[in-house]
C-alpha cells in the first residue's frame, strides 16, 4: 500500500480500506462522459425536488424523489466520494420509478453544498485528489451515526414515505460501511442494506463496520468489485461468515471483470452489464426484504 499521506487520508476516510492508488484514480470520471441511465419498465410518475435536512452539526442539502401518488418504502442513499451530483439524482430517480421514496444525501454538508467535484474530475489530479480526500476526511463512524439519526426521522416524515414497510439503506464506496452504521442505529427501521464496491467494510479495527452486523435485523445485498477482493480476499469471508452467525441472509458476491467504482454510469470504470445485475439484485432484495 502507497505510503504517501495523502493516501493515507485517503485510507483513513474509507476506514482504512485496502486499496490501491490505481484503483482509486479508477474512479475518476470520464470527460465528455453521459450518464446513462437505463429506462425502467412501467415507470411510476414520479416527483423529485431538492431539500434541505437539519442535524446537529448544520443544514444537508440533498435530493428526495418518489412516486407521485401513495405512500412507498423509503431508501437513504450515501454517495461515493463525488458526492451528491446528477448521476446520483438519475439513479435515485430511477430507483423512485419502480416504487420508491429515494433520498440521497450530500455526505459534505458540513464544508460545502453539492455539487463537491467539478465535472468530469480527474481523481489522478493532485489538487483534486487532495480537496476530495479532504472532504472524506473529515468523516467518520460519529458522523455517520448522526447523520442517520437526522436522515431516517426525516423520510419517516414524509407523507411518501410507507409507515407500513421497512426502509432500506444503500451506499458506493466510502457510503458503504455507513449503510452498516444505519442499520445498527436503527435495526427495528432498516430491513434491507446494500453496498456496491464499498470500502472498508472489513478492518482489524475495533471499529470495523462488520462488527456491527450482529446487532442489525436488514438483510443484505454486498456487492464487491474483482479488484476489491483481489486487495482483500479474505474480506467476503468473513462478511459471509459474520452475517451467517448472525442469521441474516446476506448475499455476498463478487462481480466478475469489475473495478471499484463500477455502478455509477458516470464512472470512468462503469460496467454496464454487471452495474445491471447488482441493480436488479437490489430490487430484489427490496421486494423480499421491505414488506
Amino acid at each position: 500500500m502507497c505510503e504517501q499521506d495523502d493516501f493515507d487520508a485517503m485510507v483513513k476516510y474509507a476506514h482504512r480500506s485496502a486499496l490501491s492508488r490505481r484503483q482509486f484514480g479508477a474512479l475518476s470520471m470520464g470527460a465528455g462522459l453521459i450518464s446513462m441511465i437505463p429506462p425502467v419498465a412501467n415507470a411510476a410518475e414520479v416527483t423529485g425536488a431538492d431539500v434541505d435536512i437539519k442535524t446537529p452539526d448544520g443544514t444537508c442539502d440533498a435530493y428526495f424523489v418518489h412516486p407521485t401518488k401513495g405512500a412507498s418504502p423509503g431508501v437513504l442513499v450515501w454517495p461515493d466520494i463525488f458526492g451528491l451530483r446528477p448521476t446520483f439524482k438519475d439513479m435515485a430517480k430511477r430507483l423512485a420509478e419502480s416504487g420508491y421514496a429515494v433520498l440521497v444525501i450530500n455526505p459534505f454538508y458540513r464544508v460545502q453544498k453539492a455539487p463537491t467535484s467539478a465535472p468530469n474530475p480527474d481523481f489522478n489530479d493532485p489538487v483534486t485528489r487532495k480537496a476530495l480526500m479532504g472532504l472524506a476526511g473529515g468523516l467518520t463512524p460519529e458522523t455517520a451515526v448522526t447523520d442517520a439519526k437526522a436522515f431516517v426521522p426525516w423520510l419517516d416524515s414524509q407523507a411518501a414515505v410507507s409507515k407500513k414497510h421497512k426502509l432500506a439503506s444503500t451506499g458506493y464506496c466510502m457510503g458503504g460501511p455507513f449503510t452498516l452504521r444505519t442499520a445498527a442505529a436503527f435495526p427495528e427501521r432498516i430491513g434491507a442494506g446494500a453496498t456496491f464496491h464499498g470500502g472498508g467494510l472489513v478492518t482489524d479495527k475495533p471499529d470495523s463496520p462488520h462488527l456491527l452486523i450482529p446487532t442489525i435485523k436488514a438483510q443484505y445485498l454486498i456487492a464487491i468489485a474483482e479488484s476489491d477482493d483481489k486487495q482483500q480476499p479474505d474480506a467476503k469471508t468473513v462478511l459471509r461468515d459474520t452475517f451467517g452467525k448472525a442469521n441474516l441472509p446476506a448475499e455476498v458476491e463478487v462481480y466478475a471483470g469489475t473495478m471499484h467504482g463500477w455502478c455509477p454510469p458516470d464512472s470512468r470504470v462503469y460496467n454496464h452489464d454487471q452495474a445491471e445485475k447488482a441493480w436488479t439484485r437490489q430490487l430484489a432484495l427490496f421486494k423480499k426484504a421491505l414488506a
